[in-house]
Order: C-alpha cells, then structure tokens, then sequence
C-alpha cells in the first residue's frame, strides 16, 4: 500500500519531460553555445578559432562597451527607484477603501498587457508629432522639440519604461498589503499611530519580501533594457541610449562581431546574478531585521 502511494502518476512525467526538453532546447542549449563561442573568434559565418579568453579582455578596453555599460547602470538605478516608489503608492492607494478598486487596478495594470515595441513605437510618433506642437502653442520649450533626438532623449527612454512597468510591480505589491491583518492597523490606530508610523512600523516590514522581489525583478529587468530603446531611439542619438543589450544585438548580428559580443552577454550575465545574489543577501538581511 506504500509503495503504491509513492508512486507518482504517469501523466505527470508526460506533462514535466516534454517541457523540460523544450527549455533545454529552446533555451540552455543556445546559452551554452553562446559560451562556447565566446571565446572564438566566429563572426557569425564561415570558419572560426579558439582564441581564449581575448574576447573577454578587450571588453574592459573597448570605450563603446565602457559607455555601453555606464549608461545602463545609470539607466537601472533611475528606473528601479522611480517603479518602486511609483507602484508602491499606487499599491496602497489601490488596496484602500475606494470606489472602482477593481476597475482602477484594471486600468492601471493595462500597460502591462501591451507589447514593449507596441508601446515604444506608439510613444515614438507622440513625442515626434504630438507633443510639440502642444509645446510651442504653450510656450513651454522643452516640448517644443522631439526628445528623442535631444542629449536629453534617455528621459523618453525612461518616462516610457517606468510608466510601462509599475503595472507589474504594484500587483506584486498589492498582494503583499492584502496579506496584512487590518487588526493591526486598528490596534496602531489606538495607540496614536500617524500614516507615516504605521508605514514605518507596519506596512513596510510586512511586505520587506515583496519588496525585495521587486527589487531583484527590477534591476534584473533593467540592465536588460532592449525592446524601448530599439523601437524609440535605436540606441541614438549617436550612442547617448546604447544599453548593453542593444550594443549586443547591433555589434552582434549586424556587426559581424559574434562572438565578441557572446562573451560581453556572459559578462553581463555574470553581473546580473552578482548583483541579484547580493541584493538577495542584503535585503534578506534587512527582512529579518524588520520582522
């Protein structure tokens, strides 16, 4: 009888394997390549030698990928602030007693439906040929012009992305305030408590590991940032906007600089679970502080 119920059913192997085959293909195994070529010197076509580790040494000698890396560092920081504080609010606002909370939340999420490149070309033709217009009727010159053309085009860039991606974060931080007891907000309200004190003390330390998740998601997400730039700006004007992900896709499949450009993906890799990992150790540091 023990045995029997130790054994697991059959259509679970036929759901998992097929799957897992499927990752593997689709997924680990274009990554393990993209390793393995990194320290080539493929271009992408026709023949190609192992070089070592000289693909990975020029990277931190190459000024486009220095800038390149720069701008996007820069980039994350702004976007990950600015997505926390804005969908944070807009969490507790949306979980307080209001009228059309289900409708709210659903038009607030709806950028979140919409596809990156969509909303990027969309937001493209606005700032070329709606906004300045409005600018120059108003007086007001700095939307007189396009943006996007200016060496003030990365603030499109990043008014587009934030606005694009609290949708996500403020339901992460939704479910986090729904699992707070309201007991403790009445019994804080006896005690004097102010809406300032009973974020410090209650709010924030109650949901510190959703806030950690949108922390890790964000910079991850970030130092990815490809498809605005790409529909928005191209990485322009000149090189002002070139994340790593874009230099990557632009040196590498238009470039002729394959493996060059592997090797600065596994290096951006890298950094990305570096810096998730320590903010994992960090901020779980933080949690158990606060619980």
């Amino acid at each position: 009888m023990k045995k029997k119920n130790r054994r697991v059913a059959s259509a679970f192997y036929f759901m998992v394997i097929p799957m897992a085959l499927l990752f593997f293909t689709l997924h680990t195994l274009p990554f393990l390549q993209g390793v393995f070529y990194s320290f080539t010197n493929w271009k992408g076509y026709g023949k190609w030698a192992v070089v070592g580790l000289r693909n990975y040494i020029h990277i931190f000698s190459d000024p486009d990928i220095v800038q390149a890396y720069g701008f996007t560092f820069y980039f994350a920081l702004f976007a990950t602030i600015l997505v926390n504080l804005f969908s944070l609010l807009l969490a507790m606002g949306l979980n307080a007693r209001i009228k059309l909370k289900s409708t709210l939340r659903a038009i607030f999420f709806l950028p979140y439906i919409l596809g990156n490149l969509i909303v990027g070309f969309v937001f493209k033709f606005i700032f070329a040929n709606l906004l300045p217009p409005i600018g120059k009727a108003l007086g007001i010159a700095s939307l007189s012009v396009n943006i996007l053309g200016t060496d003030n085009a990365w603030l499109g860039v990043l008014f587009v992305t934030v606005w694009q991606s609290i949708a996500f974060n403020m339901l992460i931080y939704l479910s986090g305030l729904q699992t707070i007891d309201h007991d403790l907000y009445e019994a804080a309200d006896l005690d004097g408590a102010t809406g300032w004190s009973r974020f410090k003390n209650i709010t924030f330390p109650l949901i510190a590991p959703f806030f950690t998740i949108n922390m890790v998601l964000c910079v991850k997400n970030f130092l990815m940032t490809f498809d605005q730039v790409m529909a928005m700006t191209g990485g322009g004007p000149g090189t002002a906007t070139t994340t790593v992900s874009v230099l990557i896709y632009k040196r590498g499949f238009h470039g002729a600089q394959f493996a060059y450009q592997s090797a600065d993906a596994v290096l951006l890799f890298l950094i990305i679970v570096a810096i998730s990992l320590f903010q994992l150790f960090v901020l779980e540091k933080r949690e158990a502080k606060l619980a």
